[in-house]
């Protein structure tokens, strides 16, 4: 047995003096038992609850055998495809194959199947015909309705209905699975576990579901893709645990999926009780001969701070997953954690990131929120701050200072994205906040995320007008001029999302030629499940006003966009020409000082 880590084999199982386990967690990751990885926390809290787990990581998705390793448990299969969507993790937006997989020992690239929930739940299926399979992970939570797949470039069923397990775990799993783990264990059937919030079941009858609100079926939404737009409004008006309603999305009329209302947000008390369990914090030795798990190098010596996030891009599925309401850890929490990380032999005295999906969110947008819910017609920061946006930085500053102070840190760093609007937003520590960032949490680039400048982008991305960017890297600079430190905002720039033309992307490359600078790495919009981004790319609308949006579609004019934003590049001087030419652009062609490419000289003897 391997101290400070579950079993992963038979040999581990009773050599802990057990005959079978409750729980078989099958992952598509490497086994990481560290908070940053769901499928740490899910194991470690059934275990602090007294159910007894066993690890199976990356199985051979071609042998039966390879979950087997334990034989059937008492209770049921945990499944997820692991930290990332299997196929974002396997395929670049260009849909080409990824080298590398940094949730896999060595980095090794194909340990997971596409689609990896699907496949493992069926691979159990086939073997255990009655036991009961709970899907979760992020994987099956943005799946668990019908979603667009842009892989196949089609709109799919219910991940429920393709794996064959009874119940998707969606969101952040921590009140549903231990509830979930109750019922089994007091002797109830999974196929009565139909009431527990944050979950997915399937039914053949609507006879006792009540209360819930019909979305377009299936049949309709393949038929029509407006029927798709509107039903995911209506998932978006209700992702929230305290206005959410019961969802029924028919196939038949004999099958439906049904969505329950989203679990509760964890209490603070909860939330660090979720990162006390005894986490082994790093890749179980037996990756050690493959030189180890490469995605705990990102993760070992940072700080998970909240979750949740208000900020709404339509772009992220955050909304979806980890909702619009802010959860975060207590100092104590925080500082705790810190010290285990200045114990390691392997720590230099450099806390990587204090953050989580926005480093400087650390309460809820307002406090109606933890008790009404978030509004569901109403942003908190687009497309100008609400007046009921309570923007504070002074806790977050409290909490850095403390780290900073902690014997064995040398520097804390803040790389987990910021909301430059929420910072200047706060009148009272917005200013000092840029200050402290600055002086003490910066290594010569802060990287922010404006990700274009067109306005008529920004507003579909749901992002603030570009002027708000500007006169945040305007303060940056100002406090890095009076500090003496030659420190510079980096931005992230996305290209192709919807609405952006070849005008817009121009509009893009004129800022990056002013700017003098070209980003090495272009994002191009990927259209990942469930986000509103999606929607739009699939169906041409804006889901939640029904307007038409422009939707660059094809690979090419994707090259093109793209191409102009690093038209610098030799390699993209044909994309930028064409471009060009098609937006009748052309007085940026030459040898005029705003000019993105010159003419080519012609070769001798040509």
């Amino acid at each position: 047995m391997d101290h400070g880590f579950l079993p992963v084999s038979h040999r581990d199982m009773l050599d802990r003096g057990w005959d079978a386990v409750d729980f078989v967690y099958v992952s598509g990751d490497a086994y990481v038992d560290h908070p940053s990885f769901g499928s740490a926390i899910i194991t470690r809290l059934l275990e602090a609850n007294g159910y007894r787990v066993g690890f199976i990581a990356q199985p051979d998705w071609t042998d039966e055998q390879s979950i087997a390793v334990f034989g059937e448990p008492r209770l049921g299969f945990l499944v997820s495809a692991g930290n990332m969507d299997s196929m974002v993790n396997h395929y670049t937006v260009a849909k080409k194959k990824r080298k590398r997989d940094a949730y896999t020992p060595g980095g090794q690239a194909g340990k997971r199947p596409n689609h990896a929930a699907v496949v493992y739940s069926n691979l159990i299926r086939r073997t255990y015909k009655k036991t009961p399979i709970i899907l979760g992970g992020i994987e099956a939570s943005l799946r668990r309705l019908a979603h667009y797949d842009y892989w196949s470039d089609k709109l799919k069923r219910s991940i429920l209905l393709d794996s064959g397990a009874d119940l998707v775990s969606y969101g952040m799993g921590e009140h549903s699975i231990i509830e979930i783990a109750d019922a089994l264990a007091s002797g109830l059937s999974i196929g009565d576990i139909t009431y527990i919030d944050g979950t997915v079941y399937r039914a053949s009858s609507l006879a006792h579901v009540y209360d819930a609100e019909m979305l377009p079926s299936f049949l309709e939404m393949q038929a029509d893709k407006l029927a798709y737009a509107r039903s995911f409004a209506v998932q978006y008006r209700n992702s929230d645990p305290f206005t959410g309603k019961r969802l029924v999305e028919p196939y038949s009329d004999h099958e439906f999926v049904v969505q329950n209302p989203p679990a509760s947000p964890l209490t603070q008390e909860e939330l660090d009780a979720v990162y006390r369990l005894p986490y082994a914090r790093t890749y179980h030795p037996m990756y050690e001969k493959d030189g180890g798990v490469p995605a705990i190098t990102e993760v070992k010596f940072s700080l998970s701070s909240n979750r949740g996030c208000f900020g709404e891009c339509s772009f992220c599925a955050l909304t979806f997953h980890q909702g619009r309401i802010v959860q975060a850890r207590s100092h104590e929490s925080l500082l705790d954690e810190a010290k285990l990380i200045c114990e390691d032999p392997d720590f230099k005295g450099y806390i990587h990131d204090v953050g989580g999906p926005t480093a400087n969110f650390r309460a809820p947008a307002c406090a109606k929120q933890l008790k009404k819910g978030a509004c569901p017609n109403k942003r908190c920061l687009f497309p100008e701050p609400c007046k009921q946006l309570d923007a504070d930085h002074g806790d977050y500053l409290d909490l850095l200072d403390k780290l900073r102070k902690l014997p064995g840190v040398k520097k804390v760093f803040v790389r987990s994205g910021i909301r430059f609007d929420y910072v200047l937003a706060d009148a009272e520590h917005g200013g000092d906040f840029v200050r402290k960032l600055a002086e003490h949490h910066v290594s010569g680039q802060l990287r922010v995320a404006p990700e274009h400048v067109s306005d008529a982008v920004l507003s579909v991305m749901g992002k603030p007008e570009h002027r708000v960017y500007e006169r945040f890297v305007r303060e940056f600079d100002a406090v890095n001029k009076k500090l003496g430190k030659k420190q510079f905002a980096v931005p992230y720039l996305m290209s192709s999302h919807p609405g952006s033309t070849l005008a817009e992307a121009i509009e893009l490359a004129e800022y990056c030629r002013d700017l003098g600078y070209m980003p090495e790495q272009v994002q191009d919009f990927y259209p990942t499940p469930s986000t509103m981004s999606t929607c739009m790319y699939y169906t041409g609308v804006d889901p939640r006003t029904m307007e038409p949006v422009f939707v660059p579609r094809s690979p090419h004019e994707k090259a093109l966009q793209r191409a102009l934003i690093q038209y610098r590049d030799p390699k993209n001087y044909e994309l930028v020409l064409e471009a060009l030419r098609r937006a009748g652009r052309m007085d940026l062609f030459g040898y005029g000082p705003k000019c993105l490419i010159r003419p080519r000289k012609k070769k001798k003897g040509l």
